[in-house]
């Protein structure tokens, strides 16, 4: 047999208008072995009354309606499970509920009175609260994450079983500092990735977020902050709504808001507030006139008549939210319809009178004098919407671990002490099943079931709240169903940006990093992701177009034969070495003519040779170069030069020695005439050797890949290593052409007598002039047409001595042979001898 014990009812809600409210309050009181404090906010516009007064109402609003349902649909948990034969049985649970008012203060007095030590009023000061015995063994809510985080410290301190309905705050899901705390609702978290899926999927990444200056909207909108900053949504503005709304100061503050909103030109609000703050908002938009946008709630207002029923609601826009997705709880309706048609019966009124002898007058309460009534009426059309399976789930949470606690078996459970925090382990570990659902509580103590997204439908002209869509880890939307309240009914667009194509980056302009142009990514740049901020440049041996994704392979760039300037090049260069062909079999075939001897005889016909081989070295400049003939290049170059210059040396000193040293021009003249004049030759080739053996020592041209001077292709070419060994391989052949510039350009003549030193000057002369473009040319040019100048300076080298020393004796003796005689052509040695 069930032995009952006093406890104590707090319910503050009306009774029907034909009876008193004291019938019904009384008949909530229940005796039992376990006793469930119950802490049900109705809303400051409730006052506390205690079970010898009448209950009082003020207003019948939706804070009071969900309170009181929340009432009912424990106290129906609770008569089902001591009615169950299966839970708990032979136990009977009883339950005090005490009205919150959304008050720290209101809801910390019952939380006290629940920490009593049983049977007493005082709570006992202790070291070990191991074998403490409190006056509830559990409790179930408040609904408030504020009201939570103050009572849970308390409970926790304890270890007395706290289980929520409705506090989502984040801060509550430490079991370090709540250990004792759970919750049958899901966290923030979860809330806040759900809408920031939300705003990805309609690319919304311009928002605006507001909350109530509370724990609730504090602490969810800076989780979404957090969250929306890593996934590239930008927050335009970010408000509080005044706690308290009844301040000057308040009014002012949500005007200042509404136009900070304005101003952004954003289009979508996330609003972060319970049902009060959120209608003062929805408020005052109304009246200022801000234009249609998209409001994304949350279950704390979305399914508040309260906000809903605010005065042109309609022109707000559109409003989505998420509400927690709970199930319906069988019977609940009929069970509230029974209970209200039960209170205007007398013999349920004779039964409250008696069980109100047993209150203990002495308990926490406030007796009010006004009062006001409730019907099943003013109660039913919320049914439907106000979740209470948190509720039932919170309810069946605790009898469940109280089951196990006690080792109950199917025929009852045994009389054993069960002290409150040995239900904790139970509560961790193990599941529950709740209508054939099941249910268990998570790491940090909540359960997760999950989102539904609702739609305010208007139809003729109230608010339809329209399921559109799922989320449980992932976001399901059914767009068609939503309606947008814009003027072409489509979905509008909210970013400060635009999302940028491929091959585009994101730069930002002015202080919000959140706006920004897109840019095009210039040539060997690629776009490596959707929202860089800049392009990568490409590897050295790739390239890329402007605005590209990806970058290609660079094709090689050289002077190749079937270039065009190559070509043109090669023309000129078979030219220049026909010309010099030429030049040697007219040379060789007047080999003995006095004009022929004049200019060196065989030593002519030598440095025709060299002219030619070095108007064919051209060839090695064209084609794909390699490291040996960037090293041949530069000697081929010098020796070609040197073997044609090393044949005028001889002859400009022997015209300097009879024109400017007469007297002991006959002893020197052996020197630089004859068979040793060809050792002259020798011995300056082979000082060129020498040279270019010290050039290959020091440092001969290599092969380089120039990435740099072309965008799209890697040029092959020949570059100087070292430009002292440059200097040195060339300042010999300089000096040769400055020794025969010297030796003959101050020598004088006569009209009746070849000029054999005019011909060596200007040679010198030209080689000097093609020397000094080549060299600016060849230090600023670069690597991009070196090729071309080196050739273009080799033709212009060969042309300059064919056109100033060899075209001229070629034209007398082809077309002048009456100047080819010995009278003419006379050297300087014979007219001294006259």
């Amino acid at each position: 047999m069930k032995v009952p014990e006093r406890f104590w009812l707090f319910l503050s809600f009306g009774c029907a208008a034909s009876l008193s409210p004291s019938c019904l309050s009384a008949q909530f009181r229940r005796a039992g072995d376990f006793i469930l404090g119950g802490l049900f906010p109705f809303g400051k516009d409730t006052v506390n009354v205690t079970a010898r007064s009448e209950p009082t109402l003020l207003r019948c609003d939706r804070l009071f309606t969900d309170g009181l349902i929340w009432a009912l649909g424990m106290r129906f948990a609770i008569d089902q499970i001591n009615n169950s034969s299966s839970l708990l049985p032979g136990i009977t649970l009883g339950y005090d509920m005490y009205d919150t008012c959304f008050e720290p203060l209101v809801a910390l007095q019952p939380s006290l009175l629940f920490l009593t030590q049983k049977g007493t009023t005082s709570i006992g000061v202790l070291c070990n609260y191991t074998q403490y015995q409190p006056r509830v063994t559990a409790v179930i809510g408040p609904h408030k994450s504020d009201l939570c985080l103050l009572t849970a410290k308390l409970f926790s301190s304890f270890l007395i079983p706290q289980v929520s309905y409705g506090a989502s705050s984040e801060s509550l899901s430490s079991t370090e500092l709540y250990p004792s705390f759970y919750r049958t609702v899901p966290g923030d978290k979860s809330l806040v990735e759900a809408v920031v899926l939300l705003l990805h999927q309609f690319g919304w990444n311009w928002v605006a977020t507001v909350a109530s200056d509370d724990e609730y909207g504090r602490g969810a909108q800076a989780l979404f902050l957090s969250t929306a900053g890593t996934d590239n949504i930008c927050i335009a503005f970010q408000g509080l709504i005044p706690a308290d709304l009844a301040e000057p100061s308040a009014r002012k503050q949500l005007e200042n808001i509404i136009e900070l909103i304005n101003s952004t030109e954003v289009n979508v609000v996330v609003l972060f507030a319970h049902s009060l703050p959120a209608q003062a908002l929805l408020e005052h938009s109304i009246r200022m006139g801000l234009a249609k946008k998209v409001w994304i709630g949350t279950e704390a207002w979305m399914l508040s008549d309260i906000a809903a029923s605010t005065p042109g609601v309609q022109s707000i826009g559109t409003v989505l939210g998420f509400v927690t997705r709970t199930g319906t709880v069988p019977g609940f309706q009929e069970y509230v319809a029974e209970l209200f048609s039960s209170v205007v019966q007398e013999e349920f009124c004779r039964k409250s009178r008696e069980l109100s002898l047993l209150l203990n007058a002495e308990v926490l309460g406030t007796h009010c004098r006004q009062c006001d009534r409730v019907a099943l009426g003013d109660v039913w059309p919320m049914l439907s919407v106000t979740a209470v399976q948190p509720v039932q789930v919170a309810v069946y949470g605790v009898a469940h671990a109280l089951h196990r606690a006690l080792g109950c078996t199917s025929k009852g459970c045994p009389k054993t002490p069960v002290r409150s925090w040995q239900l904790l382990h139970f509560m961790n570990t193990l599941p529950f099943e709740v209508n054939g659902q099941s249910f268990r509580f998570d790491q940090s103590h909540g359960t997760n079931a999950g989102y539904r997204l609702i739609f305010w439908a208007w139809r003729d002209g109230s608010v339809t709240y329209l399921p559109v869509g799922d989320y449980d880890q992932s976001l399901y939307i059914q767009k068609s169903q939503i309606e947008f309240h814009t003027a072409d009914k489509k979905e509008p667009t909210s970013q400060c940006f635009r999302r940028c194509q491929p091959g585009q980056f994101r730069r930002i302009k002015g202080f919000n990093l959140c706006c920004y142009d897109c840019t095009d990514c210039s040539e060997n740049t690629f776009w490596s992701s959707t929202d860089s901020t800049s392009c990568s440049p490409c590897p050295q041996h790739l390239w890329a177009p402007s605005r590209s994704t990806r970058c290609h392979r660079r094709s090689e760039r050289f002077l190749s034969w079937r270039d065009p300037l190559a070509l043109a090049l090669l023309s000129l260069t078979a030219g220049t070495a026909a010309l010099s062909c030429v030049a040697a079999l007219l040379f060789l075939k007047h080999l003995h003519t006095p004009l022929v001897q004049l200019s060196g005889g065989a030593r002519s016909l030598l440095a025709l040779l060299w002219l030619l081989l070095l108007s064919l070295s051209c060839c090695l400049y064209v084609g794909r170069p390699s490291a040996a003939l960037c090293s041949l290049q530069q000697l081929s170059y010098a020796l070609c030069f040197n073997g044609c210059f090393s044949t005028l040396v001889p002859e400009a000193l022997e015209i300097t020695l009879l024109a400017e040293f007469p007297r002991r021009a006959p002893a020197l003249l052996r020197w630089v005439t004859r068979a040793r004049a060809w050792l002259l030759v020798a011995a300056s080739l082979l000082a060129q050797v020498l040279l270019c053996f010290g050039h290959l020592y020091l440092g001969p041209d290599r092969l380089v890949l120039d990435y740099k001077s072309l965008p799209r292709e890697v040029l092959l070419a020949c570059d100087t290593r070292s430009w002292a060994a440059f200097a040195l391989l060339h300042g010999y052949n300089s000096c040769l052409a400055l020794v025969c510039f010297l030796c003959t350009f101050m020598v004088p003549t006569t009209a009746t007598r070849y000029n054999a030193a005019r011909g060596i000057a200007f040679a010198s002369l030209a080689c000097f002039v093609v020397w000094i473009f080549f060299l600016v040319v060849f230090a600023t040019l670069g690597t991009v047409l070196r090729a071309v100048a080196q050739i273009c300076t080799i033709l212009a080298t060969a042309l300059g001595v064919l056109a100033s020393y060899f075209v001229p004796k070629c034209y007398i003796v082809v077309f002048r042979p009456d100047l080819n005689t010995e009278d003419y052509c006379q050297k300087l040695t014979e007219v001294s001898r006259q």
